[in-house]
């Protein structure tokens, strides 16, 4: 659990990342510590000047913003992948990348607000999920209940109701985990958002069209270089974790090598 008295001293390097009146959530202040490795390191390469002002209420300035786009281009190396690599990607993914899909569900939305204890939000909403998971045979009433009584989605006054949506009616984090899957039903897992944590029952299915792979070539291409450097970004931060002195905040930390 981290308290407000923890976040308030969080530092990296001596670094704070908050004061007593700015206290993030417990991802917001991950993030402002992952910020804040990769300006200290574009410093430490010499990219950044030394007297940068430290960051204000999480904002970085615009120089640190430059330096630190320097500093990812010179160290994380992203190799294109190749035909063969995104063919067997498209294959076994091939529902991604199709268009007209629709999704009737509905939820119950257990929201990350600032201070809110995360672990202990997330205990609730597994709790829920495996409640609903246990109770699919007594129908629908049981989930609407809950959605009325723990939701924090407007929502929840129509038992969780979210309708008939799109993928682009949605977070892209929310629709990556619900469309171009086969499942219906409650869900057997929570869906992580910018939002918080959901309980997910899909109601209906209406499948889109799927193009082919010559069409879907350039969108597969993207998505794989979107995740190659999203782990090579990921593991270039344990490297600068493992490195850094970290108060009031932990990181994954790890000596590994970038992945090339």
């Amino acid at each position: 659990m981290t308290t407000m008295t923890e976040t308030s001293v969080a530092r990296v390097n001596g670094v704070p990342l908050c004061g007593v009146d700015d206290v993030p959530d417990a991802e917001g202040l991950r993030q402002r510590a992952c910020t804040e490795l990769l300006r200290q390191a574009a410093m430490a390469a010499q990219l950044l000047s030394a007297d940068d002002p430290p960051p204000r209420d999480g904002a970085i300035s615009a120089a640190a913003s430059a330096a630190i786009e320097q500093l990812l281009d010179r160290h994380l190396q992203i190799p294109d992948a190749d035909d063969a690599a995104c063919r067997r990607y498209f294959e076994a993914n091939a529902a991604r990348f199709g268009s007209g899909e629709a999704v009737t569900m509905r939820h119950v939305l257990f929201a990350v607000t600032p201070g809110v204890d995360v672990a202990a939000l997330r205990k609730r909403a597994e709790s829920c999920l495996i409640d609903l998971r246990c109770a699919e045979t007594e129908g629908s009433d049981r989930f609407a209940r809950m959605a009325a009584d723990l939701s924090n989605c407007p929502s929840g006054a129509q038992g969780g109701n979210l309708g008939t949506l799109r993928q682009a009616d949605c977070a892209a984090e929310f629709a990556r985990e619900i469309f171009g899957q086969r499942e219906v039903g409650v869900l057997p897992r929570l869906i992580h958002s910018r939002f918080g944590f959901h309980v997910v029952e899909v109601l209906d299915r209406t499948p889109g069209s799927i193009p082919s792979f010559e069409h879907a070539h350039a969108a597969v291409a993207l998505l794989l270089q979107r995740q190659g450097f999203a782990t090579a970004l990921r593991q270039y931060l344990q490297v600068l974790a493992g490195e850094a002195e970290l108060v009031g905040i932990e990181l994954e930390a790890g000596t590994g090598m970038l992945v090339q």
